[in-house]
């Protein structure tokens, strides 16, 4: 679109980004990436302190679980976490094998943010994937999904 074309009677020119803003943006991207880090320690701590099996525990139970009654992929990971955070890597592997592999995507995933909001040059390792570990990965989830809901014994002690 040509400059100062008009789309709705709003010209192009006043979606373009004044010298103001983009002197915010990199203090704003700071500010959010922060925001995040100290929201998911909250998060941490909370899950920590408070045990998800327990019962009277204040977290949600899972929706899919809840009408259906299987185990989806992801069920298990809060009281996972909650063992992990405790020091009981066994814990949290029994409550769901993804649950180290989550916390660390997690982790990973928010370095890599606050750090490139300072300027550091960080190469994203989850850019930097194949193309295909994304759709592997959604199938090995779609997979562990159903053998653990499969009626065995050695499927059933995948369930959390």
């Amino acid at each position: 679109m040509p400059h100062g074309s008009s789309v709705a009677g709003v010209t192009v020119d006043s979606f373009a980004p004044t010298n103001a803003t983009r002197a915010a943006r990199p203090a704003l991207r700071r500010v959010a990436a922060i925001g995040c880090g100290c929201a998911l320690a909250g998060s941490a701590v909370w899950v920590a302190l408070d045990d998800p099996a327990a019962a009277g525990s204040r977290f949600p139970a899972c929706g899919f679980h809840a009408v259906t009654g299987l185990w989806c992929p992801g069920c298990g990971l809060t009281r996972g976490t909650h063992h992990l955070l405790r020091g009981d890597l066994a814990g949290a592997v029994s409550s769901n094998v993804f649950t180290p592999l989550a916390i660390l995507a997690i982790v990973v995933a928010w370095t890599t943010w606050m750090l490139g909001t300072f300027g550091r040059e960080v190469r994203n390792p989850f850019v930097r994937m194949p193309v295909w570990a994304g759709p592997v990965l959604g199938g090995v989830l779609l997979v562990y999904g159903v053998v653990r809901n499969l009626p065995f014994a050695a499927a059933r002690s995948l369930a959390p």
